[in-house]
């Protein structure tokens, strides 16, 4: 990290309170010398809960060269009752004691809020005097803060009576932005006060609030720039007095307190830096001069976005590329050295990175990074590095293009670059000798959207304000069918680069929407309808939007009918202010979070969509998800697809909800549920008796689309009776399971024949199907004897599960497979294992629970006997492997074994290589 710019000597130091940051006192010093501060105020708290010493603070911050500005607060000692006011004045002493082993001049006393004090200015003037008089005694110094909650004295006007009544050069004000902008003060009031009478300032933005002003100080104060408050001038106002003491940022709220106090320390400098950067622009001359930093270049001027960069993989790279061809977009460029395609079309670019990407569940894709064409590279750069924004080393061979990058708070890559020259980033890509479309159906990029954690939502505006110099807009709160959505845009002054950013910040529980922090490129088009028209024809998948979105819309806006009917035909959203409209479409999501739009500006609109556009969006979205998991023909590159099912015995470690989620992220369509325990040994999760369980597995079910294709196990021995496994039946029809694995370990074929029809009479009602396993070692050991009893049970519910390591084990024979009849047949179970069966049954029954192997890797005839399966049943994968789960976990392994499936069974990632995926 670059160390933080250069000021001129005469400016005022920077300080930050170690009540904005989290953890211990140890970890908030280190955080705030790492950052560059001068210094900073410390807290009371954080004092009281360290180990080390006032003495041994005040060396550690002399090691990081952290001066100590302020101890603070000290609370409710003035306009109060004599008893009380000898007992505040011990306290004090006591407190300037720790002040002089801490090395520290000053303390802050907040106005007070206690309900023992008088409304007396004079009592309150008189009381300070003396504890201004002692604290000069010790060569200290008091700073009088008026709270904004105080009792009596809330408005730094009121303060300021009481400081120039009591009339001591000890005892002075401590100014706090929140405090003023929060009770609707003039800051240029401040003006009044001398500069030698302001001894300290603390600076903090907030959005406006209309609440409790103790509730919104406490929980939602934000670093300067984040916020609605004009800090520029307010700063103005307090050097105009001379003021020559820190510039302290005093922020808390409910991220800050649980967050990375190094990142957090940076985002205040960051803050801090751009605000001086703002009045050293706008302020007087005076003040101009005093707050000039004097290696911070100005923020170039910034030309318009260059390229967004996909992270994709085999699975999700085909999908986006062909999103791309059927907006128009042509694949014309490969890079000479590293696995990324450049998509062109106008002005717009996006660059697909089949680079193995750790970061990027499988199947997905994700916005890695985004270029901004930038008048000076090195200049955005240098200044990036300047505000801490951390560079990104970046591989590249002798000729390629030297690209300045840094990384933005959630990771993503921000180039600067500049097209044409000797170091032209498109020189990196050999052409595919495909010509681009020059009928202009998208001219260039308009936006990029991005979803951020709640943690970095603030953080991010801050840095693209910041490091890029853009305006950034002040928050708006969106309606969504899953919570609230928090909404703001960063762009320069000429609307070249924009940037959106959004976050739910309220999420709570497990229930959200199917697609989690979806990202989008939005391009823009000079005629939305045109452009709709002819990406459909070309096979767009765009998003259909309702008709009674546009029966509102005519409702409220009274449209010409031909464009309605041309919005509605073409699914195309509208919006208008006084300055101009907005026509924009969306495509689906591709690769599960990513998502296009096309957006058609008229005039001056220079806003996103009308509030409930994003509402439309995300319920639409939400709607074509879960449609197209429930499709069976879901095509990649042509080619038919199978629907994969996570049996439970592949990750049994996972509870049934981390089973779902875990399904979810890997791209399987199904899962099986292991609801009893069939081993003594192997975690139980009983859904059938669990009701919080069963609850929390319907929540993740839905929340994420997946479907719950089987449930196990229903093992009827020689004691066992089937109707103790009514509730189990019930508990699947719950979770809305269709078929129920069962095994018949009993030698006497009448019994478990009768009994498996029982089972069978018992499931049909709730729509459930029986479907016999055939393990060999149980004495219903191949799939002769299970068509047995099938044909004695004959019940239409009554089918066989098929697994390959079972199948395999048994001797069973492929061509009585084929002869039977496909109904029987609604899933199998797949693996692969060596060709050799192992010696003994006890090492056939351990291989089969704990070591089966991915499709391809075994001996076992695998398309052979899936070939003699009807077309089209899901593929469950049950492949326990109890040393890879030790290595990489339960969900990693179940990515590994959907994409190990994939390959072998459905050849993705071997009939193409990134080059020809387009």
């Amino acid at each position: 990290m670059a160390s933080p710019v250069s000021r001129r000597a005469a400016s005022p130091p920077l300080a930050l309170a170690t009540v904005c940051l989290s953890g211990t006192l140890e970890d908030k010093l280190a955080a705030a010398s790492a950052a560059g501060f001068d210094g900073i105020e410390i807290y009371e708290g954080d004092l009281i809960v360290s180990s080390w010493s006032p003495s041994r603070i005040r060396q550690e911050c002399a090691e990081l060269g952290l001066s100590i500005h302020l101890y603070q607060p000290f609370h409710d000692f003035e306009a109060v009752p004599s008893e009380t006011f000898e007992a505040n004045l011990r306290r004090a002493e006591r407190k300037f004691d720790v002040l002089e082993q801490l090395g520290a001049t000053m303390m802050a006393v907040c106005s007070t809020t206690s309900m023992n004090a008088v409304d007396d200015d004079d009592l309150a003037a008189e009381q300070l005097h003396t504890l201004a008089v002692r604290a000069a005694r010790r060569g200290l110094r008091i700073a009088y803060e008026g709270l904004a909650w105080g009792r009596f004295v809330n408005t730094v006007e009121h303060a300021w009576r009481i400081v120039r009544r009591a009339g001591h050069p000890a005892l002075g004000l401590c100014l706090d932005s929140f405090h003023a902008f929060s009770r609707g003060d003039d800051p240029a009031k401040i003006r009044a006060v001398p500069g030698s009478k302001v001894f300290h300032l603390q600076l903090a933005d907030a959005p406006r609030l209309n609440m409790d002003i103790l509730e919104w100080s406490e929980h939602h104060r934000l670093f300067p720039g984040q916020g609605a408050f004009d800090l520029t001038d307010f700063l103005g106002h307090v050097l105009a007095t001379g003021y020559d003491g820190p510039l302290s940022i005093e922020v808390f709220n409910d991220v800050c307190r649980q967050a990375d106090p190094r990142h957090v320390a940076v985002d205040a400098m960051r803050s801090l830096l751009s605000l001086e950067e703002t009045v050293g622009t706008l302020g007087q001359v005076a003040v101009r001069e005093r707050t000039q930093l004097t290696n911070l270049p100005p923020a170039p001027q910034l030309d318009g976005h260059v390229f967004t960069e996909l992270a994709v993989d085999e699975i999700s790279g085909p999908i986006v590329a062909r999103g791309l061809a059927t907006l128009g977009f042509t694949h014309t460029g490969q890079h000479r050295s590293k696995p990324v395609q450049l998509w062109s079309q106008g002005k717009a670019q996006v660059l697909l990175n089949f680079a193995s990407q750790r970061t990027v569940p499988a199947g997905t894709a994700a916005i890695c990074a985004l270029a901004v064409e930038s008048a000076d590279p090195v200049g955005s750069a240098r200044r990036a590095e300047r505000l801490l924004a951390p560079v990104l080393p970046r591989a590249r061979q002798v000729e390629e293009a030297d690209l300045n990058s840094v990384a933005a708070p959630d990771g993503t890559a921000v180039f600067f670059c500049r097209t044409g020259g000797h170091d032209n980033w498109l020189n990196d890509f050999a052409p595919t000798g495909r010509e681009a479309r020059s009928d202009g159906l998208l001219t260039g990029t308009d936006h990029v959207s991005l979803t951020e954690s709640v943690d970095d939502f603030d953080q991010a505006a801050l840095f693209y304000r910041s490091v890029l110099g853009l305006q950034a807009t002040q928050t708006t709160t969106l309606p969504a069918p899953f919570g609230l959505i928090h909404s703001r845009a960063a762009t320069d002054p000429e609307h070249h680069v924009r940037i959106s950013l959004n976050t739910a910040p309220l999420r709570r529980g497990d229930w959200s929407p199917a697609v989690p922090s979806p990202q989008h490129i939005a391009f823009a088009t000079d005629d939305a309808i045109a452009s709709a028209r002819a990406m459909r024809a070309l096979g767009a998948p765009l998003l259909r939007i309702p008709d009674n979105y546009y029966d509102d819309l005519d409702a409220r806006l009274a449209l010409p009918q031909h464009l309605l009917g041309a919005m509605r035909q073409h699914s195309i959203l509208y919006d208008r202010d006084q300055d101009g409209e907005y026509l924009h479409f969306y495509t689906e999501m591709l690769g599960a979070r990513i998502f296009f739009e096309v957006v058609q500006r008229i005039g001056a609109y220079s806003g996103y969509g009308a509030a409930n556009s994003a509402a439309v969006r995300m319920a639409a979205h939400r709607r074509r998800r879960l449609t197209t998991l429930r499709e069976s023909s879901a095509l990649v590159s042509g080619d038919r697809l199978h629907d994969y099912s996570l049996a439970h015995l592949t990750a049994l470690s996972l509870s049934p909800p981390e089973l779902v989620s875990a399904a979810a992220d890997a791209g399987y369509r199904y899962v099986g549920l292991r609801m009893t325990r069939v081993t003594p040994y192997e975690p139980h999760h009983p859904l059938a008796t669990d009701p919080a369980l069963m609850r929390a597995t319907k929540v993740r079910l839905a929340a994420t689309g997946i479907e719950v294709l089987d449930i196990e196990l229903a093992r009827i021995a020689p004691d066992d009776d089937p109707a103790d496994f009514l509730r189990f039946l019930e508990a699947g029809a719950e979770l809305g399971a269709r078929h129920v694995i069962t095994q018949l370990p009993d030698p006497d074929f009448a019994r478990k024949a009768d009994r498996f029809a029982r089972l069978c009479e018992m499931a049909r009602p709730l729509g459930l199907t029986i479907d016999l396993e055939f393990p060999s070692w149980t004495q219903t050991p191949n799939l002769t004897e299970a068509v047995r009893v099938l044909r004695d049970a004959d019940r239409p519910n009554a089918g066989i599960l098929v697994d390959l390591i079972h199948f395999a084990r048994s001797g069973s024979s492929v061509a009585e497979l084929r002869d039977l009849p496909r109904e029987w047949f609604r899933f199998a179970h797949v693996c692969d294992a060596p060709a050799e069966a192992p010696a003994t049954q006890e090492e056939i029954i351990y291989a089969a629970r704990f070591e089966r192997l991915f499709p391809g890797e075994g001996g076992i005839d695998v398309h052979g006997v899936l070939g003699a399966l009807p077309p089209g049943i899901p593929y469950a994968l049950e492949i326990p492997r109890a040393t890879l789960v030790a290595q990489v976990g339960a969900k990693e392994h179940a990515r590994l074994a959907i994409t190990a499936a994939r390959r072998h069974l459905d050849g993705v990632g071997q009939r193409a290589g990134p080059t020809e995926a387009a």
